[in-house]
């Protein structure tokens, strides 16, 4: 069932959001509805994470974890 909404929002951001909504070939209404419909089930996919995978969390630590950084150093080596 569909139902009508009115939002309040920046100029600049509607026609934005016009703009990626033809780019696109869909409707603003429906461009909205996925994107509110995206943060529910990200809430979803948060619950319901696998034993395994919540075993895994923080087994690497984000210091280590800089692929950008190792790239950059691999270029300049293979590179100097």
């Amino acid at each position: 069932m569909n139902t009508k909404l009115t939002l309040i929002l920046d100029k600049d951001v509607i026609e934005q959001a016009k703009n990626y909504a033809k780019d696109h070939r869909i409707s603003l209404s429906k461009l909205i509805e996925n994107y509110l419909n995206s943060l529910s089930s990200k809430e979803d996919r948060v619950r319901n994470v696998s034993p395994l995978v919540k075993s895994l969390t923080g087994v690497i630590p984000s210091n280590l974890a800089d692929d950008k950084k190792d790239y950059r150093d691999y270029i300049t080596k293979k590179y100097s």
